[in-house]
């Protein structure tokens, strides 16, 4: 879908490029990297770019991205490709973490900087939201939103016209991250599915519009157009026409590939600081026991329901092995080389154990007061330890979200597919699935190119470009 031309607010005078090599420009924007790539007509990337940006911290002190590095490095980027006349950019699209606002007034200025989806919002404001707006469970379920705080980015919006109401009165709009980055290259004010119905606490899904809160609290009207997500804007950059998406959440984009190349119901497990198990089969409307585990619902480029659960694996994981580093005296990063060793792994589970206090997963196991790793002889047992009790918990989430489908593939992508012990306890705890690792970097980037192309996949795609690996459950002997 094409809206119509507008002049960037970018724009200005300058010479055609050359006829190159065409190609999508995409900018993959995650909490840590930021990532641009060029992809062919083929979606075979090209070039590539990465950097990142030491946070800031906002008015109260808590640590925030970057925007006014993040908008020279974007248009930086953007004008050296165009400078090098290698390349003929037709098309440019965005792919970012979603839970996140920007809040422009009239004039595109941007009033507060882009709020931490972990910053805490004061009981009070909390409390005051459900005290005019209805039950937490209620307006969860409505809204396929566990509450989480800031991670529900419509309760940003609330708190923001609570605490700072003199700023509230000044926003024109308030864009989510992947639609103001369209913004800084269209000048359009735009939203799109994806990122409205990725845990914001803003979408009903049984009414499929905003929730009654949000019209009672008068945010719609601050809240842009919704447009489809392959949306694209034309616009005129230094003499030159592109088509420019109007940007996708990382998630939702990450499962476009897969879409578009398999035909039969699977589910994708994206590991990374989240490990999110998104089943695009399942449209069940969740139930409380969902609500109360995590599950939630995101959204596709359609606005249907895609079931999802999700908990904070790769932080956690994180901390438990400083943890590990700091008790066996090992430097961080010893763990890497560390394969799967089957006699260890049924030296413990034959114990059944719980060793390890999880510090950020809210997730409901048999807990322990604190991590007890006097237990292990070694780094390596008290390793596998930790990865056995993570899985416990990763099984459980993903039978969660494959729910009543008859889902039979398992794809996993993301930062867990080098951990072997990882993937050989998936393997082994999902022995009637089809599991595979895919090798691919280019997850979410990918899918925003191709959700403003044109062309057609098949399922040759993901064997040709995604490095599939087949996962092979454990022998049952030592």
């Amino acid at each position: 879908m094409n809206v119509a031309q507008k002049q960037s607010p970018l724009a200005s005078k300058g010479t055609h490029i050359m006829q190159r090599q065409k190609v999508t420009a995409v900018f993959d924007i995650g909490k840590t990297n930021k990532k641009f790539f060029l992809f062919d007509d083929d979606y075979n990337e090209v070039h590539r770019e990465y950097t990142s940006f030491d946070e800031i911290e906002d008015e109260d002190g808590h640590p925030t991205e970057n925007l006014t590095e993040l908008k020279k490095w974007l248009l930086s980027v953007f004008d050296s490709v165009l400078n090098a006349k290698k390349f003929n950019i037709k098309k440019i699209n965005f792919s970012t973490y979603g839970a996140s606002f920007v809040h422009i007034d009239a004039n595109g200025k941007v009033l507060t900087p882009l709020y931490n989806y972990l910053k805490p919002i004061p009981s009070e404001v909390v409390q005051k939201f459900h005290s005019h707006h209805g039950d937490a469970t209620e307006i969860a379920t409505d809204t396929a939103s566990p509450t989480s705080g800031m991670l529900n980015s419509g309760m940003q919006l609330f708190w923001l016209k609570e605490t700072r109401p003199e700023i509230f009165e000044k926003i024109k709009y308030s864009l989510h991250f992947p639609q103001y980055l369209s913004y800084l290259f269209t000048g359009i004010p735009l939203s799109e599915y994806t990122s409205i119905g990725c845990h914001t606490g803003l979408w009903d899904y049984n009414k499929k519009d905003y929730h009654h809160w949000v019209y009672a609290e008068g945010l719609h009207s601050v809240l842009p157009p919704i447009v489809p997500t392959q949306t694209s804007i034309k616009i005129d950059y230094k003499g030159k026409k592109y088509a420019v998406g109007v940007g996708i959440h990382d998630s939702s984009a990450a499962l476009i590939p897969y879409l578009l190349s398999e035909k039969k119901p699977f589910l994708l497990l994206s590991t990374g600081t989240w490990s999110v198990a998104l089943n695009p089969f399942n449209d069940e409307p969740l139930t409380t026991k969902d609500l109360k585990n995590n599950c939630l619902n995101y959204m596709s480029v359609d606005g249907k329901r895609i079931k999802a659960t999700r908990f904070f694996m790769g932080n956690e994981y994180k901390l438990q092995v400083k943890n590990i580093s700091d008790h066996f005296q090992k430097p961080y990063g010893y763990h890497q080389g560390i394969k799967f060793n089957s006699d260890i792994y049924h030296k413990l589970i034959s114990r059944e154990d719980i060793h390890f206090h999880f510090e950020s997963i809210l997730l409901k196991r048999k807990e322990i007061e604190r991590t007890q790793l006097a237990a292990f002889a070694t780094f390596e047992e008290a390793y596998h330890q930790l990865m056995i009790e993570l899985m416990q918990l990763q099984f459980e989430t993903i039978k969660m979200a494959i729910g009543n489908t008859s889902i039979k593939k398992i794809y996993i992508d993301g930062g867990f597919t080098d951990n072997h012990i990882f993937v050989t306890l998936m393997a082994n705890h999902f022995k009637d699935h089809k599991v595979r690792t895919t090798r691919s970097p280019l997850g979410s980037a990918l899918g925003a190119a191709m959700v403003i192309g044109n062309q057609k996949l098949d399922r040759r795609f993901l064997k040709n470009n995604y490095k599939l690996q087949k996962l092979v459950p454990l022998q049952t002997t030592n």
